[in-house]
């Protein structure tokens, strides 16, 4: 078994080495000009492929043969489909910036992460089967047996939704779904970013319940506006005078219009916002803190496009993400 195992991920290795990765019809451009501040410690905006974060329910990481591998789309369709993955890289592609995160990230973690990710339309295939009335969740279902339900209006209500097979320039990593994958912006990937994709059912809500779901996770699973404090590192002494706060914004699929920061539970005061590739994607942000010896708390806050400021309550990632403030202590020595 082992043998045949080790055999199996060398040929799929190979097989992703062999892919040659489609030109897109709407391609986007490398790191924007002005989005990364380039601060010591602060997350890069492009998270390169080897730190992704990555969960998943695979206790062995699935390995599809890409010259294999189809895609159903069935279930309460006019039109059932299926595809190859050459049908699949001959039709046109589209590239974003789309930032992910995990509904398990707790407040401050790392869970999150931003690419740049190349694939088709899901809203495309979708039209193609035609959904019926009342099919309102696309049940999508991995190579190794998990589901995740996502809502059909938001696969069809114009974000940049897709079956992706590119991942910042190459082809998927095998651990991040290769050969195809789905990419949702604005919702957590426990209901949207199904890694080996090789099925897409439309049904109901009300008639089956995805993985997370019948675990007690929530269906619908829309991103909660959050931010973190990536500098000054937690526990880190620092000196006293200048001293650069700075972090990662994200309300995906809204965008970040403000991040504020609060020494020692006083005035909020208002960070510096790097420029970004769209509202799909994090934003990095700083602060110059005049810092006085001492032991300190920082806080930080974001608002959203649509004038959300995110909560203060705090409560855990079950059962639909984490909230409150990231607020860390920082000791400050003689300057």
């Amino acid at each position: 078994m082992a043998g045949r195992l080790l055999s199996t991920r060398r040929g799929v290795a190979a097989a992703r080495d062999a892919v040659v990765l489609p030109t897109p019809a709407s391609a986007t451009s490398g790191v924007p000009a002005g989005a990364d501040l380039g601060v010591p410690d602060l997350a890069p905006y492009q998270t390169p492929n080897r730190i992704f974060y990555r969960i998943d329910t695979a206790l062995v990481v699935p390995q599809v043969d890409p010259g294999n591998w189809r895609l159903r789309i069935y279930g309460r369709v006019r039109k059932p489909v299926e595809i190859t993955f050459a049908d699949l890289l001959a039709r046109p592609m589209v590239e974003r910036w789309i930032t992910l995160c995990c509904v398990s990230n707790e407040v401050g973690g790392d869970l999150v992460g931003n690419a740049r990710w190349l694939g088709v339309p899901v809203a495309d295939l979708l039209d193609q089967a035609d959904p019926l009335d009342g099919a309102d969740q696309v049940l999508s279902r991995s190579a190794d047996g998990f589901t995740c339900g996502t809502p059909t209006a938001v696969l069809r209500d114009g974000r940049d939704a897709l079956l992706a097979v590119g991942m910042n320039g190459e082809p998927l990593p095998v651990d991040h779904g290769f050969p195809v994958r789905m990419v949702v912006p604005g919702l957590y990937g426990y209901v949207s970013a199904c890694k080996w994709i090789v099925g897409m059912e439309l049904t109901g809500f009300d008639d089956v319940d995805a993985y997370w779901v019948q675990r007690g996770w929530a269906r619908k699973g829309p991103i909660k506006t959050q931010s973190r404090i990536d500098v000054p590192r937690r526990g880190r002494e620092v000196r006293a005078g200048a001293v650069t706060v700075a972090g990662v914004a994200w309300a995906q699929h809204r965008g970040i219009t403000s991040v504020e920061v609060s020494v020692d539970q006083g005035e909020w005061h208002p960070a510096t916002l790097a420029t970004t590739a769209s509202i799909d994607t994090w934003r990095q942000w700083s602060w110059q803190w005049d810092a006085t010896p001492g032991r300190h708390t920082l806080a930080v806050r974001a608002t959203d496009a649509g004038g959300e400021t995110q909560t203060a309550q705090e409560a855990e990632p079950y059962p639909d993400g984490a909230t409150g403030w990231d607020t860390i202590q920082v000791t400050v020595g003689p300057g």
